[in-house]
């Protein structure tokens, strides 16, 4: 270390030391003035940890989805006078639409139909709520990535066959036989009994419809066979229907996706003759436009948290001007002594400083506290980054030091003599 670093050292300790002593003097102004910086720097941990969670769940799910696959889905009506209107113009999605598709449709990797049923009866009866079946094609497994925890999915002899075999997701085991292997176990859907042949790993999962997805848990799903699922599980009510609600398709690139999908809706379009009874699912476009809407999302909680931060810093500067009128005589008397403008401006800085650091840790702590507590009372996914707790807290700092600067100059510009004889 250099002569002149050693003697800035020496000389910033005593004014270490009389910031702190002058700040301890004052105990109760200096933590009032802090619990801005605190609350400040919690309010944007808490926030960006909230919505980091919420967008970390719903890129998972699209992510999951497949960043080469393009899914149709049936946009069946429940209104029997607008289901009329459709049936009219479309008699909805179908096997013949898929066949279309995988005959029209180049640099196709894999397709599979589905058909969703919500079973009237089950058997055992399963613990929470009520699992969703979906008859699939055993392409269903690459299309979706879908990896097993134990056990094997349904071949394609099994789907020739309509087979009664099912594949459980982790939650619809658990509900059915709780800790118990449920592999050559037996559930039965509607009046059918399925032997269990495989149990699915957990998948990621939201609330709400995702652009056309209806709300489902993946993982409160039994897969099986999907002409098993329309001959051995379908009732008479189906009847107003669409043949299959559902349509997976896997392309070879991610380049042929974008083009594939609008090829796809320009084909259904033409067949369904223009009934708009079916949506378009691209997940590499939503996820796009998801990763787009994070960081403008985070942009915003920032900005709403800074005001927290800018109203800190007022209450520094406020608490730094009334420091400044009642040490007036104390700068006189430095400044009388050889004390240099920057000395004093250095002084007041270092007050500040020690203000914010101290309000961003604390408020750092807090912030994470805070955003563990509201995830475990509310049960929501909250993610703490390390970039959400290093921006906080070099905004505090950088907003205690710029709404220190003007008390500090205002000190350092105070006539000695005048200074002096204040009362």
């Amino acid at each position: 270390m250099t002569a002149a670093p050693r003697r800035r050292k020496i000389a910033l300790m005593p004014e270490l030391r009389q910031g702190f002593d002058n700040l301890r003097a004052h105990k109760l102004r200096s933590a009032l003035t802090m619990l801005g910086m605190i609350f400040g720097v919690a309010a944007v941990i808490a926030m960006l940890s909230i919505g980091a969670g919420a967008q970390q769940q719903v890129i998972a799910f699209i992510q999951q989805l497949g960043v080469r696959n393009v899914i149709v889905e049936a946009r069946e009506s429940t209104d029997s006078t607008a289901l009329t209107r459709v049936r009219k113009l479309s008699a909805g999605l179908s096997f013949r639409d898929v066949r279309m598709i995988e005959s029209s449709v180049k640099g196709i990797a894999a397709i599979t139909a589905r058909k969703r049923f919500v079973p009237a009866k089950l058997l055992p009866k399963p613990y929470g709520d009520t699992p969703v079946v979906y008859g699939v094609a055993p392409s269903y497994q690459k299309i979706a990535s879908l990896a097993l925890a134990s056990g094997r999915f349904f071949n394609e002899a099994e789907a020739e066959a309509a087979s009664p075999v099912a594949v459980l997701g982790q939650a619809a085991a658990a509900g059915f036989f709780g800790a118990e292997n449920p592999i050559d176990r037996f559930v039965k859907v509607n009046d059918t009994w399925y032997r269990v042949i495989g149990v699915s790993r957990p998948l990621a999962a939201i609330q709400g419809d995702t652009a056309g997805l209806p709300a489902q848990d993946q993982n409160n799903l039994i897969y099986v066979p999907i002409m098993s699922a329309i001959l051995r599980i379908e009732d008479s009510r189906a009847y107003y229907k669409d043949e299959i609600d559902g349509v997976y398709i896997s392309m070879q690139s991610e380049d042929q996706v974008a083009a594939s999908g609008v090829l796809v809706r320009g084909l259904l379009d033409a067949t369904h003759n223009g009934a708009g009874d079916f949506n378009i699912i691209v997940p590499a476009e939503l996820l796009a436009q998801q990763q787009r809407t994070k960081r403008l999302f985070e942009f915003v909680m920032v900005a709403i948290a800074s005001i927290s931060l800018l109203v800190g810093g007022i209450g520094i500067m406020n608490i730094m001007l009334a420091s400044v009128m009642e040490r007036t005589r104390e700068i006189g008397v430095r400044r009388a002594i050889g004390a240099k403008r920057r000395d004093v401006i250095r002084q007041f800085l270092i007050e500040t400083t020690i203000i914010s650091l101290a309000g961003g840790v604390m408020g750092v702590l807090l912030g994470v506290g805070l955003s563990q507590l509201i995830g475990f009372l509310a049960g929501w996914s909250t993610i703490v980054t390390t970039w959400s707790i290093v921006l906080a807290f070099f905004v505090s700092v950088a907003i205690g030091l710029i709404f220190g600067l003007y008390p500090a100059a205002r000190a350092a510009g105070l006539d000695p003599v005048k200074a002096l004889h204040y009362e």
